[in-house]
């Protein structure tokens, strides 16, 4: 994927440096303070709703039920009004692979294919290119609303946002001096994550990391298989559980159109592995399917658990088949050149993440309702660390706001231009500033928004259901 930048790898430091404080001219640093819609605002239910007419009818209810559970779950599933938010304000034009939805849960541990625990963002569904700071306000208002869900005040709310930002703009200096293949090869893995705790944490909040950590290493596919599947006569099978995971078996007629079924997904999918994956991937067949309810803005969307057995059932390999749709920013930024939106989410993953899953790819579906889908497909559960933002005291919360800032540069870094972001940055706090200011006013508007779904609910006007 070729992110289009303002640069060429023919200018030289300086030369890329002045184009940095040149995009002052077009967003100075102080104009991203603030967030105030207009009176022309558009609908924000209207705009789920817009999503939602392209999801499983039936699960809909089920992602305004979890979007309703508190503003934070609210923001969780609003990328694209925020997105639309972000469009017609003033942006740098300095562009980066964008994560698209880079709130705080979407950072966490995972596994390298070395066995390695590295620290990178997690989720790319919404990716595509567009203006850095996109990114970093949905990563910093998140932290903002995050800190009112767990009661802190306005200082303790404005410190984590401040630390994320400082964070991101201090790295991503750091990045402006490295050669290109330093950058490339950077990653945020436990022996970095140890040298940080050892310096800026507590024992307290030393132990709550390391804690996760181990229980990270827990995450296995072993450990999802267990959870997921029982011994029925025909030997392991997934277990129902709807309306969140409901085999393929109970939703077709036949055995015969479940095997065909079956086959397609991995007919389409294993060409997009690279030849020794494909390999590796023969020495499975598939026994078993289901349609899972994952996320809280993923939900309706179609997302299958596939089940396949290698030398017997207890050498299982689980993997994701999850609808890719448009990004929430095409409309933003002009669309994409990708024919399949699977493809689009793994070469944007496969270009910002540090390490990508060994078996991450795309394919393209003809569904039981005769329309064509795009997927991508990855492990389910590998290694991989989740926080818990209502488990953490104002501290700790500035604790992963340094993380996440640091790994979301590391990310924009080997897209985009460093020398360019760090120049338009700067070595102020100015845009610290900014950003800490435009995280209020955005987390009083996600309120408003989730009032506005709440009372969309009361009237009528769409359904909600726990789940």
């Amino acid at each position: 994927m070729t992110v289009p930048n303002s640069f060429t790898a023919a200018l030289s430091p300086a030369e890329r440096a002045g184009i940095g404080r040149d995009a002052r001219s077009r967003a100075s640093r102080s104009c991203h303070g603030w967030f105030e819609a207009g009176q022309d605002r558009f609908d924000p239910v209207g705009v789920i709703e817009r999503q939602s007419a392209a999801r499983v009818a039936e699960l809909v209810p089920i992602r305004y039920g979890r979007m309703l559970e508190s503003p934070f779950r609210f923001y969780r599933g609003a990328a694209a009004i925020m997105a639309a938010d972000l469009g017609p304000t003033p942006n740098s034009g300095l562009r980066v692979q964008l994560c698209g939805d880079a709130h705080l849960l979407n950072f966490r541990l995972l596994a390298s294919p070395e066995r390695q625990l590295v620290f990178d963002i997690n989720d790319f569904d919404e990716t595509l290119p567009g203006p850095f700071e996109w990114d970093v306000k949905r990563l910093t208002a998140s932290f903002a609303i995050a800190g009112r869900a767990n009661g802190f005040s306005r200082k303790q709310q404005d410190a984590a946002v401040r630390t994320c930002v400082r964070a991101y703009r201090e790295r991503m200096r750091e990045f402006a001096g490295m050669r290109t293949l330093d950058i490339w090869y950077a990653q945020d893995n436990v022996e970095r994550l140890r040298e940080f705790m050892a310096s800026s944490m507590d024992k307290e909040a030393q132990r709550r990391t390391a804690r996760a950590t181990a229980k990270a290493r827990t995450r296995t596919g072993m450990q999802a298989f267990e959870k997921l599947t029982r011994t029925t006569a025909e030997g392991r099978r997934i277990t129902p559980d709807p309306p969140l995971i409901i085999p393929l078996r109970d939703l077709l007629s036949g055995s015969a159109e479940e095997e065909k079924a079956l086959q397609s997904v991995l007919d389409g999918y294993a060409p997009t592995l690279s030849s020794e994956r494909r390999h590796l991937l023969r020495h499975y067949h598939v026994v078993d399917m289901a349609r899972k309810v994952v996320g809280v803005g993923s939900v309706g969307t179609r997302c299958w658990i596939v089940l396949l057995r290698g030398r017997d059932d207890e050498d299982p390999l689980l993997l994701q088949a999850k609808e890719a749709q448009e990004s929430v920013l095409s409309a933003q930024t002009g669309g994409d050149r990708y024919d399949n939106q699977g493809r689009r989410v793994v070469a944007g993953q496969r270009l910002i993440q540090t390490t990508s899953d060994i078996f991450l790819g795309w394919t393209h579906v003809l569904g039981f309702d005769g329309k064509e889908r795009d997927f991508y497909v990855r492990q389910l559960r590998d290694w991989k660390g989740i926080v818990r933002p209502e488990t953490m005291g104002p501290d700790l919360l500035c604790m992963f706001a340094q993380l996440c800032g640091a790994s979301l540069a590391r990310a924009h870094a080997r897209s985009g231009d460093p020398i360019a972001i760090a120049a338009y940055l700067g070595g102020s706090d100015r845009f610290d500033r900014a950003l800490t200011e435009f995280a209020q006013s955005y987390a009083d508007q996600n309120e408003r928004d989730f009032e506005a779904l709440a009372a969309a609910v009361r009237t009528g006007r769409v359904s909600a259901q726990a789940g």
